[in-house]
């Protein structure tokens, strides 16, 4: 019985250092050789539906159609624990080919900020790792979710 107690301990201490928080929320923010948080970075990689927007850490990221361009997201509960929000604490820098002037915020409900581009929140898919791009053109939660081109622009 004591060993089973200290394997939970040790797989739940490092759930929060692998960046699982178990709320649905996107990985934990990079850190730095010396500790420190990393600035996010929003990159451009190339897949198979073209160049699309990707996080410093290599996971894609997606609009979705039930949110309006420049309004608040609708994705919430359920919703956030399948396509989890890309949040960045100390704001994002834009890497090759993204425009540091599309890049913005939308405050959720709970007061975080949610980051945007051209207006459209962006959110995670739960179940994809770095490089994957699985659920572009899914319809799920009342709306299609859909990989962001470099211009702002959803790829339908």
């Amino acid at each position: 019985m004591k060993k089973t107690i200290v394997l939970v301990a040790i797989v739940a201490a490092a759930l929060p250092a692998a960046g699982f928080s178990g709320q649905g929320a996107a990985p934990a923010t990079p850190q730095t050789g010396d500790g420190t948080q990393a600035r996010t970075t929003l990159t451009v990689r190339t897949t198979q539906f073209g160049r699309v927007l990707f996080d410093g850490r290599g996971q894609v990221l997606y609009g979705f159609t039930r949110d309006r361009r420049g309004g608040p997201s609708r994705c919430y509960g359920a919703c956030a624990t399948a396509w989890p929000v890309y949040f960045a604490k100390d704001g994002v820098r834009a890497g090759t080919g993204v425009k540091q002037s599309e890049i913005g915020t939308t405050r959720r409900r709970d007061g975080r900020l949610q980051v945007t581009y051209n207006g459209w929140p962006l959110y995670y898919y739960a179940h994809e790792g770095p490089g994957e791009v699985k659920c572009q053109n899914v319809d799920q939660f009342g709306g299609l979710w859909l990989v962001v081109r470099p211009n702002g622009t959803l790829v339908r």
